[in-house]
């Protein structure tokens, strides 16, 4: 979240750097340092999010996590508003959508229902910092997977504002065959080899997921 973005956060809101600040918890002269690019924002993001009722978006990324429970994941995507785990509440605090979106990508083995949440992700969370999503994908070797999330979102919903980033990611796609986060036997890779998607075999990928059978995409 930039200085700008920051002020105008609290100019939409009708409030002058006093009452800001005293909902804040800081001092006008704080604020208005903030709100001038002298100081980061980034140590306050939580906080503003929650007083400026502001996207996740505005939450810096931090540290990408390698192996985290199916519990975890889930309680993390329910925070972030997918309607698919509505019933989760109270068990995980927010990330930003990137930092979430990078840490599922990479398991080994992604529940089958977070999976399908992902699309739903992109979808929802446009504003996501994608030079920082892109840049970590490729780092890890995952632009192939993300490309699928994004392919499916984007004729799940059939919506064209997403082919910018599809097309960043098809420049570094890669040619070798993958699975979307699940460890696949002999026999499983060689039904699937004859049975993806079409977005799957777009993206090297083999899984039989497909746009019509992605749930809540209305309600990105």
């Amino acid at each position: 979240m930039n200085y700008e973005q920051l002020k105008k956060a609290r100019v939409d809101r009708g409030w002058s750097q006093q009452e800001a600040a005293t909902r804040l918890g800081v001092s006008q002269a704080y604020l208005s340092l903030l709100e001038s690019g002298r100081r980061r924002a980034a140590p306050l993001a939580r906080r503003l999010m929650q007083v400026y009722d502001l996207p996740p978006t505005v939450l810096p990324v931090q540290e990408v996590r390698e192996n985290v429970t199916p519990d975890f994941l889930a309680h993390e995507l329910a925070s972030l508003g997918y309607p698919g785990f509505a019933h989760l509440h109270g068990r995980a605090r927010k990330a930003n959508p990137a930092e979430f979106l990078v840490t599922a990508l990479g398991q080994r083995n992604l529940e089958a229902r977070v999976a399908e949440g992902l699309p739903w992700l992109v979808l929802r969370y446009r504003d996501m910092p994608l030079d920082w999503l892109v840049r970590e994908a490729r780092a890890r070797t995952l632009q192939n997977r993300l490309g699928f999330v994004v392919t499916l979102g984007r004729r799940a919903a059939q919506r064209d504002d997403l082919q910018s980033l599809e097309q960043t990611l098809a420049d570094s796609k890669l040619e070798k065959e993958d699975s979307y986060c699940k460890e696949l036997s002999e026999a499983e890779r060689g039904w699937l080899r004859q049975h993806s998607s079409e977005e799957a075999k777009q993206w090297h990928l083999l899984s039989d997921l497909k746009p019509d059978a992605l749930r809540y995409v209305e309600n990105a």
